[in-house]
């Protein structure tokens, strides 16, 4: 008699955490924590990689941005129920409900933001509750006013760059030196710039692709009017030809070394082709290349840039 009630009450624990991982966009919120993690590791003083610190800064980042992604749901619930891409996510569906998932939210964000101060410092726990409340609080509701929460959603998602350099040197100031090593603290936020300028072509791809459903719900997220245009498509291009001398800066200052320099500079002339294809052609298919560009993009870029991370000379 009790396999059925232990089968049933699994199968709602299961359920449970499934919803959990759609509230926190698990997929997204990864690859925003690894941008974090390996920009800590990038910073010139981490000789060394301490496992510890690497899982929890990639724990604090987790909960920080899962926080974030919580609230965006939770406020998002209506209009997240008008579209299809959104309209199975736990709370649009009904499976969980808006206090629940603040409460989370709530939770998770403190944690996460006390882990940083705690094992890091207190600038980059700072940092990192300024990117959850531009996000779920400026960004979110934005969304529905101007094509401008593009510009603004690109700071807290650029920020965990810089977030993770910042847990690793307690410097926030670009003109600062970082201690023992000589090097200029600017390279954070070459790191910020270049996954700032990422997020244009790579969001308008998205929201390109995604139009009729972010139309259906209110959204105005492309420049030009608000629909797919040629200067949708310029705008992705000149932001895309910005990231190329953006990507030589990591070897100006000391970050990486010349081979990663040559292998982001092909990546980024890659996105601009990409988007001058989309240019040209005007349809979803192009916005779909730009959209898988970028996804591709970011990963190698950063890891290249780690691989050949410069050595740190005794001063």
């Amino acid at each position: 008699m009790n396999k059925p009630l232990n089968s049933s009450a699994s199968f709602t624990m299961v359920s449970k955490v499934k919803d959990y991982f759609q509230l926190t966009k698990f997929t997204l919120s990864f690859t925003v924590v690894f941008s974090c993690v390996i920009c800590y590791l990038l910073a010139p003083n981490i000789v060394s990689y301490d496992l510890k610190n690497i899982v929890v800064l990639f724990t604090a980042g987790l909960l920080v941005t899962g926080s974030a992604n919580a609230i965006n749901q939770a406020t998002e619930k209506d209009t997240d129920a008008l579209m299809k891409r959104t309209s199975k996510r736990p709370v649009a569906a009904g499976r969980m409900t808006a206090t629940e998932a603040y409460s989370f939210a709530f939770v998770a964000g403190i944690a996460g933001v006390w882990l940083m101060y705690y094992f890091f410092n207190l600038s980059s726990a700072l940092l990192s509750a300024f990117s959850l409340f531009l996000y779920a609080f400026i960004y979110t509701p934005l969304k529905k006013v101007s094509s401008v929460s593009v510009l603004v959603g690109g700071l807290p998602g650029a920020l965990p760059c810089l977030i993770g350099w910042v847990a690793a040197t307690d410097l926030l100031s670009p003109f600062a030196t970082i201690s023992g090593t000589g090097i200029s603290n600017a390279g954070g936020w070459v790191l910020f710039g270049l996954q700032f300028l990422w997020q244009f072509p790579h969001f308008w791809a998205i929201a390109w692709v995604a139009h009729n459903d972010y139309t259906k719900a209110g959204f105005k997220l492309l420049p030009g009017g608000g629909e797919p245009t040629k200067m949708t498509a310029l705008q992705a291009i000149a932001y895309a030809v910005i990231m190329i001398p953006i990507g030589v800066l990591p070897y100006f200052f000391q970050i990486s070394g010349s081979i990663s320099m040559w292998v982001v500079m092909v990546a980024n002339i890659f996105i601009v082709v990409q988007c001058v294809r989309l240019y040209i052609e005007m349809d979803v298919k192009a916005a779909r290349r730009v959209m898988f560009s970028s996804y591709i993009y970011l990963p190698v870029v950063l890891l290249v840039l780690l691989a050949d991370k410069m050595p740190l000379v005794s001063q």
